[in-house]
């Protein structure tokens, strides 16, 4: 792949990242300067589910970003855009569209296929 190319796709993670974990301090400064006393027990599970909720989410953020950062680990070593599977190159498109997918198209529709029989 181009040097400009992963340059790109470097910013392009790089930036994805920086708003996941500006997100993550927003949520962790909101539940940690949050000191309301709900006397209704309606309203407090009401904010408790509020809360499961948005930590599910910063869950799943939080295992978007470790993929950011072994992208970018595989841009370093050269390895970026590269099918685990079958060692072709992934489409650009594909790239554009999830810059931390390890498969390209045909494999990643196999893998699927795969999960659907079991």
């Amino acid at each position: 792949m181009k040097k400009e190319v992963e340059e790109e796709f470097r910013q392009i993670l790089q930036d994805q990242m920086d708003q996941l974990l500006r997100g993550a301090d927003k949520t962790v400064s909101s539940m940690t300067d949050e000191k309301t006393n709900f006397p209704d027990p309606t309203d407090r599970a009401s904010l408790e589910s509020d809360r499961n909720f948005e930590l599910r989410i910063r869950d799943r953020e939080r295992k978007l970003i470790n993929k950011i950062r072994e992208a970018m680990e595989r841009i370093e070593a050269g390895e970026f855009g590269i099918c685990e599977e079958c060692g072709e190159e992934i489409g650009r498109a594909r790239l554009k569209a999830r810059p931390v997918t390890t498969l390209c198209i045909e494999c990643k529709t196999e893998q699927e296929r795969q999960e659907k029989i079991s």
